[in-house]
């Protein structure tokens, strides 16, 4: 008698051979489709692909500004003929065991992976110099499994067909060293001027360092900084490896390298042009920037560039014959959409001699007064106002030190004005047009430092960090900012309080024609309208920055809205001029990129007029029907007198029949003035000047300081 089995076996027994038979129909689906990948033949390996040539234009989409391919130069030279030192240096940072492995590093791609899926970055490869050769030579750019898949069988074909040598020939003569560079040969003689038979230990370590990225780790982008250290890195792991000594790993590190001058003679605006270059490097790869065929428009008006380029030109090498500064910067911004129009970052990109390729629009500079409005703009949004008045008087703001030491040694902090003068009561309208330190630092400590910062940090300007190591000398510039960053900043008065970040992209498309990316609005209200309109105005007022300038100064223009504010550095490093119309925002900056000083005159010597001289090109060119709006007048004898312009006394006294009238205006009615002359903390709790008048003004620490400095001016002018 049989026995059957217990149904439960039987029940797994059919699921086992249900899940073979899927097993079998999807190995054989794989071996149908591999069968069916089409693979290059390996005998192409010597013919390298053609590289589709990423373009990078102006807004018009017509103008090239720079095709990075343009110049492609590679110069193929025997295996025996390149330093050993170059080899080893590539064989340390990138294959150590090319020679002793096979054509794929399965343990690295499963490395890799790990790391990528962990991280989410996917930025690790785990590629051999085999791979790698494949990769550049035979198949396209893409991360597709089915290119990958080819690239693990073409390795093997290749390692079958070709010695260890051949191929790490055909990597080193063919790889991107940054720019139209390919193949050691051509990057020695480009940054060396040697042939590679003749680069030493340190030269060799550099060139190592940059096919992983060459547009980031190029020695002529902003990134010199992360070449040195991968340099150091590659010299390492040749130490380690055995191919130097200690002695000569620390000769090498110490050795300085010097690099040729970049020679892209085909390349227009480029201290631009090398800007949205670390741009689409960061955000898309070196491999689509060296080999995606990209057409980038940007949003460079090509025409403006060239008027910027050549006044930065003229001037800086009269400011460096006049006032010992040889350099200057541009940088022009539409407010309206943040759209960069103009960005020259030194009179000329390639004289070496300042360092002409080192882009001062981007790095970052102490601006001096030209940082006042941001604080004056955080005051206003508090409650006070443009004719609120402070005392411009001899002041301690050191808290710890006497009231009558007006010196800012030993911790002690008293400024004084560019010209060493004190003019008593004034407004802030007046305080800020005529770039007055003293009154411009107790607004500061009104408006709150910290406050300010946040306030400058939402229109822009992104390099301040902590308050902590300002003080109250932020308002004069203590900061560190870029050109970039004012000029977009500015943009926000000049947009009524409307921020839209700076970009310099319009369109970006690939090689097929498909648009990766485009030009959006990305408007954000940050400043009220009203605040915006009054520093507007204020910075537009000829009339009251007359006593610094004059009536007819290269800020004034007849019959043209224009808003500006100059800036100079206590140590004369740095000169600014950041000016506006309703659709236009140009910043200027001169000095000297080794950050020595120049002759100590003020900004309006030595920067405005070259920033009149770019003005007074493009306001023709760029002509508009649109003016400023005028701030909503807010004066009111609901305000205190000192919020309105009023310094004589705090207490006003009119009679009820003459307010009684709606129609009557302000300041057509008589007012008198009691209550003593003072400093503004007597009248006003510094974060509510609009609310009650302090009980007790000496619980404001500084309260007496100012004090002290208001009541001796008012006995020397006879106030009681």
């Amino acid at each position: 008698m049989k026995r059957s089995l217990p149904k439960t076996l039987t029940g797994w027994k059919n699921i086992f051979l249900f899940l073979c038979g899927i097993f079998a129909i999807l190995i054989g689906i794989i071996l149908i489709w591999l069968a069916n990948i089409k693979i290059p033949s390996i005998d192409s390996i010597q013919q390298a692909q053609v590289t589709q040539s990423t373009k990078i234009y102006d807004r018009t989409g017509k103008i090239v500004l720079y095709d990075i391919f343009q110049d492609k130069k590679r110069t193929v030279i025997p295996f025996e003929n390149i330093s050993p030192y170059i080899k080893q240096a590539t064989l340390s940072i990138e294959d150590r065991n090319f020679y002793t492995h096979g054509a794929v590093v399965f343990t690295s791609i499963l490395r890799s992976l790990l790391v990528n899926i962990t991280s989410l970055s996917f930025s690790q490869g785990g590629s051999t110099i085999t791979q790698q050769v494949v990769k550049n030579t035979l198949l396209t750019n893409d991360k597709s499994p089915v290119r990958k898949l080819k690239e693990l069988i073409l390795s093997f074909k290749l390692e079958k067909a070709e010695t260890k040598d051949q191929i790490f020939n055909t990597y080193l003569n063919a790889i991107p060293y940054g720019g139209s560079n390919y193949g050691v040969e051509e990057a020695s003689e480009a940054y060396f001027g040697i042939s590679a038979s003749d680069v030493d230990i340190a030269q060799a370590a550099y060139l190592a360092s940059m096919p992983q990225a060459p547009s980031y780790y190029s020695p002529y982008g902003t990134h010199k900084a992360d070449l040195d250290a991968r340099k150091n890195v590659v010299l390492k792991e040749m130490l380690n490896n055995g191919y130097i000594t200690q002695d000569q790993y620390t000769q090498a590190q110490k050795e300085t390298v010097s690099f040729l001058p970049k020679t892209d003679a085909g390349i227009k605006a480029p201290h631009f042009v090398t800007y949205v270059m670390n741009y689409l490097q960061q955000k898309y790869g070196d491999d689509v920037l060296q080999n995606g065929g990209l057409k980038v428009i940007t949003t460079l008006d090509y025409d403006m560039e060239q008027k910027a380029e050549a006044v930065a030109l003229q001037y800086a090498t009269s400011n460096e014959k006049n006032f010992n500064g040889s350099n200057d910067a541009f940088v022009a911004i539409d407010p309206k959409t943040g759209q960069i129009l103009t960005m020259v970052g030194s009179r000329n990109f390639f004289d070496t001699e300042i360092d002409g390729q080192f882009n001062v629009a981007t790095s970052h500079r102490q601006p001096g007064s030209a940082f006042k409005p941001f604080v004056y703009a955080e005051a206003y949004i508090k409650g006070y106002t443009p004719d609120t008045v402070l005392f411009d008087v001899p002041t301690q703001f050191q808290t710890t030190c006497a009231v009558d030491n007006f010196t800012s040694e030993n911790g002690c902090y008293a400024p004084v004005n560019y010209d060493d003068n004190f003019r008593g009561p004034m407004t802030t309208r007046d305080a800020l047009a005529q770039s007055i330190n003293v009154p411009s630092v107790k607004l500061m400590y009104l408006a709150g430092v910290q406050d300010s910062i946040d306030l400058a940090e939402s229109m822009g300007i992104t390099s301040l960090g902590n308050p902590n190591q300002y003080g109250l000398t932020l308002v004069l510039g203590g900061g560190e900012v870029s050109l970039l960053d004012m000029t977009s900043a500015y943009g926000v008065f000049a947009d009524d309080g409307v921020r839209n970040p700076y970009t310099s992209i319009l369109e970006i498309d690939d090689a097929q024609g498909n648009i990766l990316e485009q030009y959006a609005p990305k408007s954000d209200q940050v400043l009220d309208p009203q605040v915006s309109r009054e520093i507007t105005d204020v910075l537009s007022d000829n009339v009251a920055r007359t006593p610094l300038y004059g009536a007819n100064s290269g800020l004034y223009f007849p019959g043209r809205d224009v808003a500006a504010k100059t800036g100079t550095t206590n140590d004369y490093r740095d000169a600014w001029v950041i000016g506006y119309t309703p659709d236009l925002v140009v910043g200027t900056w001169a000095g000297n990129n080794d950050n020595t000083p120049m002759a100590h005159k003020v900004s309006g010597l030595i920067v405005v007029p070259m920033w009149r001289a770019f003005m007074d090109q493009i306001v023709s060119k760029y002509p508009t029907t649109d003016t400023f709006t005028k701030p909503q007048d807010t004066n009111s004898y609901d305000l205190k007198p000192v919020l309105r312009g009023k310094w004589q006394g705090g207490i006003s006294n009119i009679t009820q029949s003459q307010t009684a009238d709606p129609n009557m205006p302000y300041n057509s009615i008589q007012e008198t003035l009691t209550g003593g002359v003072h400093s503004i903390l007597y009248w006003v709790n510094k974060d509510d000047p609009r609310g009650p008048q302090p009980a007790d003004p000496n619980q404001d620490p500084q309260f007496k300081y100012w004090e002290y400095g208001v009541r001796a001016w008012a006995t020397a002018h006879g106030y009681n």
